[in-house]
């Protein structure tokens, strides 16, 4: 398994962000039971977010990506992917 940062920004449309939002957070809810998603939450300004996925593989991460409400809405502009190793904090075995 590979851990993954995943960075969201997000279009203009806070509007329909908002309508989306709960179909959204069930996705991610649904991830986070699989063991998949490890963290998510949006920056304090509103702009995007940070996600972070322990998945197979990059491809694997990108299929369930696709499936995402706010990217089914195209309420993500950008989508910037990078795998993640930490070395240091609570996520790692003693």
């Amino acid at each position: 398994m590979a851990r993954f940062a995943v960075e969201y920004v997000y279009t203009a449309d806070t509007a329909k962000r908002d309508e989306v939002r709960p179909a959204h957070r069930a996705f991610l809810a649904e991830a986070q039971g699989r063991g998949e998603l490890l963290v998510s939450g949006p920056w304090a300004n509103n702009t995007g977010a940070l996600l972070v996925f322990e998945v197979e593989d990059e491809d694997a991460l990108k299929t369930l990506l696709e499936h995402d409400p706010f990217a089914e809405a195209d309420l993500v502009s950008r989508v910037r992917i990078n795998e993640f190793n930490p070395v240091l904090g609570s996520w790692l075995a003693g």
